[in-house]
């Protein structure tokens, strides 16, 4: 697959496709089966594109890489935060967040651990304030 950006000679917008091969491209062109997805005109033709090569190699020269990156960056932060202040409970999680709260189960620190969405809601619904968090392993960065 390859994608080109398109642009229309009648409306001058610009707007991405994608293509089985440049061959493709050309055969859709040459039958005139190609349009505008703003006005419909046929005056569309394939603008001059750098390709978009990332690896581990390479410096983040774009804004939105930087910003992905700068995110990333502080949810590590605040996942090393939470290791360190407070109890793994792992998949004890909801348990011991209704002991706390009804038990009056008394802990140092608190707590984090695994919980599915609708146990998240169901603590909800009882009254337990419980935070979800958009974890990541450090393998998949």
């Amino acid at each position: 697959m390859i994608k080109y950006q398109l642009n229309c000679k009648k409306c001058k917008i610009d707007f991405d496709s994608w293509f089985a091969s440049s061959n493709e491209y050309e055969r859709l062109k040459t039958k005139k089966l190609l349009s505008c997805i703003k006005c419909g005109s046929l005056k569309v033709e394939k603008s001059l594109m750098a390709p978009n090569l990332f690896s581990k190699n390479n410096k983040i020269d774009t804004q939105e890489n930087k910003k992905i990156l700068e995110i990333k960056n502080k949810l590590n932060e605040y996942k090393k935060f939470v290791e360190k202040n407070l109890d793994y409970v792992g998949d004890n999680f909801v348990y011991e967040a209704r002991s706390i709260h009804y038990e009056g189960k008394k802990r140092k620190k608190g707590i984090y651990g695994k919980a599915s969405n609708q146990d998240i809601k169901d603590l909800s619904e009882e009254g337990i304030e419980t935070q979800a968090l958009p974890w990541f392993e450090d393998k998949e960065n």
